[in-house]
């Protein structure tokens, strides 16, 4: 007799999916139309042309609708995930390095962190948690 199959995702880790998809979903909205209050909040001038914050600002966006996707169907949607994992890590190490360059204030930093890096050591995590689950689906 076999044992049933563990679900892929701890109420946790769908607790983190949902938040994280709601946080960049509301990140995204803010960066495409309150662009404006966020130059001002980082102290940053802001530049004549703001389409390129406006464009990332969607993709910040769909990377909510992938995390909820993911929250709701785990195994089929990991490799969303995958790339919100390595899109959050990456930015997150390019905009420290602004800010260590002295180039971008501390406070934007602290946006960093909150927005990108506190989610690395769960996302890791869950990413681990999806590979064996779709590993386990295969044998």
């Amino acid at each position: 007799m076999r044992c049933p199959a563990e679900p892929p995702l701890r109420p946790w880790m769908r607790f983190v999916l949902r938040v994280a998809g709601c946080w960049n979903l509301a990140a995204g909205a803010s960066m495409i139309v309150f662009y404006h209050e966020g130059y001002k909040l980082l102290g940053v001038a802001k530049p004549e042309l703001v389409l390129p914050v406006q464009v990332a600002g969607i993709l910040v966006a769909l990377f909510g609708v992938g995390y909820l996707m993911v929250a709701a169907r785990p195994v089929e949607n990991r490799n969303i995930l995958l790339l919100g994992f390595l899109s959050k890590a990456l930015a997150a190490a390019l905009a420290l390095g602004y800010v260590a360059a002295g180039k971008l204030g501390w406070g934007f930093a602290t946006v960093v962190f909150f927005s990108d890096v506190i989610y690395l050591p769960p996302f890791w995590l869950i990413l681990r948690r999806l590979g064996r689950a779709a590993a386990d689906r295969v044998s």
